[in-house]
């Protein structure tokens, strides 16, 4: 994907949703100084470019019973482009499964799980993570807290 210039107001805007994504056209001009067609026109320009891919609710996991972060290394026994797809197939049908990552370097894959605790991972490490198509090795690591979680991009 290419790079999409923006300008200073473009970067307004952009804060602006981040922070808030349900802001109103007529009060996102406001706070960027423009006339509500010309942030609208902005703004829809920033989507159609795909700057903005879409817009989201947050939910709290802890609160909705699923608190507990788990970061997964995975190894794949091959790594021909058939396995990968194989594997990359399955595991976006695994709804604990909240990103997901090729890497480089001593895993193939780094998966952040959500889990209720513990014993949720144990269920969706033997149930799920060990069958997934070319898995040689799995390694865990459970966060104790967060200490940083962010949506927004710096604009600066």
């Amino acid at each position: 994907m290419r790079k999409i210039e923006l300008d200073s107001l473009d970067r307004r805007i952009l804060d602006c949703i981040q922070a808030d994504g349900r802001v109103s056209n007529a009060d996102l001009a406001d706070k960027v100084g423009l006339s509500p067609s010309a942030c609208h026109r902005r703004l829809r320009r920033l989507e159609e470019e795909g700057v903005v891919e879409g817009y989201v609710a947050l939910l709290n996991g802890a609160a909705l019973g699923r608190g507990t972060s788990v970061f997964v290394q995975i190894t794949l026994d091959r790594q021909q482009e058939q396995d990968l797809r194989a594997f990359e197939a399955r595991v976006m049908e695994c709804p604990e499964v909240m990103e997901c990552y090729l890497m480089a370097g001593d895993s193939d894959y780094l998966l952040r799980v959500l889990v209720a605790d513990g014993s949720d991972y144990e269920r969706l490490h033997t149930q799920t993570l060990t069958r997934l198509p070319g898995v040689a090795r799995v390694r865990s690591s459970f966060t104790l807290r967060t200490v940083a979680k962010r949506t927004a991009l710096p604009m600066g």
